[in-house]
């Protein structure tokens, strides 16, 4: 009964509605359409636009996930030690969290626009000027920014990870002889991976959410480097095309319910290994 009204209110703003978007995928019409099977599906894989979108995207969190997760546990390890200003960095990492996206993107505009900060070092020290935001190096500009905004997160994840691990086995490892490698991997690793499926869990879940600062970045349609789902489903719906915008939804949701019992499957059999 306590449950009842978030469950209800979560019925009606995204499970009825995700529900109604799935049958729409299916039908040739968002009003009074008839049922035509799988022939949306067929026509969207058939899309360039689609194509893109999605090869950007997978693209995009191959490359930002694994730099975020190493980076954030090296970041996680190296504070957990008794370390100057300790309490002063962890601060100024988390405080990308708080920071409004549209502040974030007005910098990174100012930083790596044509007359921006960084052409003109790059022009003081006799180096062509490059248009960051219309070249392939648009990618890399959207992985530095995801990064530089998720990794305050994920490092404290780590270090809530790092605090629990008892430091009797470490004392144990350089009894026996370990050096700090051999207890990074063989003590830290393993103990911190039910963390490290957690924090890999919801890296990947951000990294196909990074439409708003792609978005606010670049508009509409970037350059096709950056050209990311959530674009084909905003220009989608803007024309009012129902029905490649709920099944590429519904392709979209599938791979992250995919991607997800993936690890939770492997998280599982890892944690009943070590019991």
């Amino acid at each position: 009964m306590f449950l009842a009204p978030s469950l209800i209110g979560f019925a009606m703003f995204y499970l009825i509605p995700f529900a109604m978007g799935i049958y729409e995928s299916f039908t040739d019409n968002a009003i009074g359409g008839t049922f035509v099977g799988l022939d949306n599906y067929k026509e969207l894989l058939a899309s360039g636009s689609f194509r893109k979108a999605a090869s950007n995207m997978f693209l995009f969190t191959g490359i930002s996930v694994p730099l975020l997760i190493a980076l954030s546990l090296f970041l996680a390890i190296l504070l957990n030690r008794p370390l100057f200003l300790r309490n002063w960095l962890r601060t100024a990492f988390i405080l990308p969290l708080v920071v409004p996206v549209a502040s974030i993107v007005m910098i990174w505009q100012i930083f790596f626009d044509w007359n921006g900060t960084l052409n003109a070092w790059l022009h003081h020290y006799g180096m062509a000027r490059v248009d960051w935001l219309q070249s392939d190096g648009s990618m890399g500009v959207l992985v530095v920014m995801y990064i530089w905004k998720n990794i305050g997160y994920n490092m404290i994840l780590f270090l809530a990870g790092l605090q629990t691990i008892p430091q009797d086995y470490y004392e144990t490892a350089r009894i026996e002889g370990a050096g700090r490698v051999r207890q990074l991997f063989h003590v830290t690793l393993v103990y911190l991976t039910p963390t490290m499926f957690f924090v890999l869990l919801i890296s990947i879940i951000n990294s196909f959410k990074v439409f708003r600062e792609t978005y606010l970045l670049a508009g509409d349609y970037p350059y096709d480097r950056i050209y990311m789902m959530q674009h084909f489903m905003n220009n989608m719906f803007f024309s009012l095309d129902i029905q490649k915008l709920t099944a590429a939804a519904t392709l979209m949701v599938g791979c992250i319910v995919i991607v997800v019992t993936g690890l939770l499957r492997v998280e599982r059999r890892f944690r009943e290994f070590m019991e």
